[in-house]
């Protein structure tokens, strides 16, 4: 079965339960992808997990307060949707549940695919509504260190906005 993205994206977004305008929900989908395909060029990410991760770790937020539960639930639905709306290898799916379920706990992932899944969702930690800036100590990988370290994530932050507007 071929991932068909603008499906899962129309699917997943339909049934996002907070307002299509939450600091969690598509727009930040969107540049957690941007970001995370950007860091897979160095990472050596499995792009297949990065973006089904972009889609699916905050698809299940309620509200846009703090919420620790928010990954599991994320994780939980990407099971749910597995088979139906797209296929991936069980090793692939491992790092996505994996991935989704555990990026709110400010862990740090020596594996490059949920390493770049992490990092692509700090990297957007800058954005309206949320406001924290981004640092190297909380990255994963080398390039978002690099990203960080060097202030190019104001560079990441205005691309996106071109992108989300």
């Amino acid at each position: 079965m071929a991932i068909d993205w603008e499906r899962i994206w129309e699917h997943v977004t339909r049934e996002f339960p907070c307002a299509s305008n939450s600091i969690h929900g598509p727009s930040h989908w969107r540049r957690v992808e941007r970001n995370g395909l950007l860091l897979a060029t160095r990472s050596g990410a499995i792009e297949e997990v990065v973006r089904l991760f972009a889609v699916f770790h905050d698809s299940r937020r309620t509200h846009d307060d703090w919420d620790d539960t928010h990954g599991a639930a994320g994780a939980a639905y990407a099971t749910s949707l597995r088979g139906v709306l797209y296929e991936i290898s069980d090793q692939h799916f491992e790092l996505l549940h994996y991935a989704c379920e555990w990026h709110t706990h400010g862990q740090l992932s020596d594996d490059p695919t949920i390493g770049t899944c992490w990092d692509a969702d700090r990297l957007d930690l800058a954005r309206e509504g949320v406001g924290i800036q981004p640092r190297a100590r909380y990255m994963s990988t080398e390039f978002a260190r690099e990203i960080a370290d060097h202030g190019a994530i104001k560079a990441i932050q205005n691309e996106s906005k071109k992108g989300s507007g």
